[in-house]
């Protein structure tokens, strides 16, 4: 995480829109951020001239298992916000969560699908506004996972406890499910990261599940989620591991925007994406959720903030300088 945020401080020299003795309240937001109406995200600039208003977009998503195939199977989804909102539209690949945000943050990318663990990193370092989250299907809820882990179905672990000493992935540091979460949780199940195995990042979800699978680690924490449109498309079979934690749910990431778009941007970026019906491919690949539903940040990513602070990881440039400190 203090690697991220030193590239996007390396990286990006912009003047703070707010400066110091004109914000009233910034609570966990860097600099460059005010938090007036206490909302926990930036607000809007008060100067009509800073509003961004770009005749082309740009559209992006925290990596996930398969970049290609995300990619195409998001594209009627950026066909039809390019239609409804009446611009150029583009779809932007990154490899990583750091660069992500770092897009957003230097204006670069204007919205983005964002995951768990990124969407409040998001909020603090970039600017991101979450507007929306992927839900729908018979209740109408916002789509949840759990963090779980796994082993290999014929190996000997069956609790963490039993992992003591063994080579255990993470997914990256910004990750919930894949590194904050289980910062936070395992300790009460009888290990703990760091000090009961040493942490081994995978990079991404994938990348951990088949690691375990091949045996290159002997277990992994992911979300379950993406172990499930992993069995759904074949590349996991059901007989080849065991679970043996699963973890209350969190929400399943979240759309976002930038803080300083052109209110009427903002707007239609808005109800174009709530109004858009997913496609069958969509609707199976993320469990029946068929559609965007509106999500509150405050009360949605309670639970999200809570296990971030526990885990120890940084979500913001007060919490990396706050932790640098007592190194």
């Amino acid at each position: 995480m203090f690697r991220i945020l030193a590239a996007i401080s390396l990286a990006l020299i912009v003047l703070p829109a707010w400066p110091a003795d004109s914000c009233p309240h910034r609570g966990d937001l860097d600099a460059m951020y005010c938090d007036e109406d206490r909302d926990l995200m930036a607000d809007a600039p008060k100067d009509p001239a800073r509003f961004r208003n770009p005749a082309s977009l740009l559209l992006s998503y925290s990596p996930q298992e398969d970049t290609a195939a995300y990619e195409k199977m998001w594209a009627p989804f950026v066909g039809h916000m390019g239609q409804c909102v009446g611009r150029k539209i583009r779809f932007f690949q990154v490899f990583s969560s750091a660069a992500a945000v770092e897009a957003l943050r230097s204006g670069r990318i204007q919205f983005s699908l964002l995951a768990t663990g990124d969407t409040p990193f998001a909020v603090n370092v970039a600017g991101a506004v979450p507007y929306a989250g992927i839900g729908g299907g018979k209740d109408k809820k916002l789509l949840s996972y759990h963090v779980v882990v796994l082993v290999k179905h014929d190996s000997p672990f069956r609790k963490l406890a039993d992992l003591k000493g063994k080579r255990v992935a993470h997914t990256a540091a910004s990750s919930n499910s894949g590194n904050m979460a289980p910062r936070a949780l395992f300790p009460a199940e009888g290990l703990t990261p760091d000090k009961d195995y040493k942490v081994i990042y995978s990079g991404k979800h994938d990348n951990s599940i088949t690691g375990v699978l091949r045996g290159d680690y002997d277990a992994a924490a992911v979300a379950d989620d993406v172990l499930d449109r992993m069995l759904t498309r074949g590349l996991v079979k059901p007989g080849d591991y065991r679970v043996i934690y699963k973890s209350q749910p969190f929400p399943a990431g979240s759309m976002v925007l930038a803080h300083d778009l052109d209110p009427a941007l903002a707007g239609k970026l808005r109800s174009c994406t709530l109004s858009y019906p997913f496609s069958a491919e969509l609707t199976t690949a993320f469990q029946g959720a068929d559609r965007f539903v509106p999500i509150d940040y405050r009360q949605d990513f309670v639970a999200v903030r809570a296990v971030a602070r526990l885990s120890g990881e940084a979500i913001s440039r007060p919490g990396r300088d706050r932790k640098d400190a007592g190194k």
